[in-house]
């Protein structure tokens, strides 16, 4: 094995390593967000963004689904209508979750979540059709895992029981906070992306990096299972 793959392979187990201690912050709140959040009153429209565009900044089981999302689509309209399927489905199940108080168990839905991951990895690596011989709608299945994903945005919300005074326009207001932080992490993604695509490796390390998206799906999944029968 060569250098350059010894060194993949290092940063491979790295990220996967942190995985577990990652998953103590996903999504995380910090104690001043936290106090805001609990004693907020009325309408608060710039906290509520900035608050949305850090969620999902550290909401990384969120951006990996989108990097599997992303992985394989060379056009800028292709990328669009794809992240913009993500954003309509976790869009519509954050404002009706909230809004409705429609209660998800936390563990299960980001469970869901990072099955979403594991199911994009190996769509990738043509998994469907190799031993299917089956290929599922792609724009369908990331409108409905993003229905699931806006479900785990929602969940967080709900912890902190928020009064009803100006809580639709909070919550839109969060949800467009959301939008922001994706369109920077996304682009920041992007960026990158675009630099790698321009060597060989990109595609050579393809199916590494789609297995490696599927492993960290499945070392989430089993932190959030985990987490649901300990604290059942």
């Amino acid at each position: 094995m060569n250098n350059v793959s010894l060194n993949i392979m290092r940063c491979v187990l790295v990220l996967l390593g942190l995985f577990a201690s990652f998953n103590l912050f996903a999504h995380g709140v910090d104690e001043n967000t936290k106090q805001f959040l609990t004693a907020n009153q009325g309408v608060s429209i710039i906290p509520f963004i900035y608050i949305g565009a850090k969620h999902m900044v550290t909401g990384y089981d969120h951006l990996l689904f989108l990097v599997g999302v992303i992985f394989f689509l060379f056009r800028t309209k292709d990328v669009v209508l794809y992240v913009s399927l993500f954003t309509l489905g976790h869009s519509v199940t954050l404002l009706l979750g909230v809004l409705n108080d429609i209660q998800v168990n936390a563990y299960l839905i980001d469970a869901i979540i990072a099955l979403s991951i594991v199911y994009k990895g190996f769509d990738n690596l043509g998994g469907f059709k190799r031993l299917f011989d089956f290929q599922p709608n792609t724009k369908a299945a990331v409108m409905i895992f993003g229905l699931f994903h806006g479900f785990g945005l929602a969940t967080k919300i709900q912890e902190f029981k928020l009064p009803d005074e100006g809580l639709v326009a909070n919550i839109i207001a969060f949800n467009v906070g959301v939008e922001v932080g994706q369109f920077m992490a996304l682009g920041l993604v992007l960026i990158l992306m675009s630099f790698w695509r321009r060597h060989s490796s990109y595609m050579q390390f393809s199916t590494m990096a789609n297995t490696l998206l599927m492993s960290g799906g499945l070392m989430l999944f089993g932190l959030q299972v985990t987490g649901f029968f300990i604290n059942r």
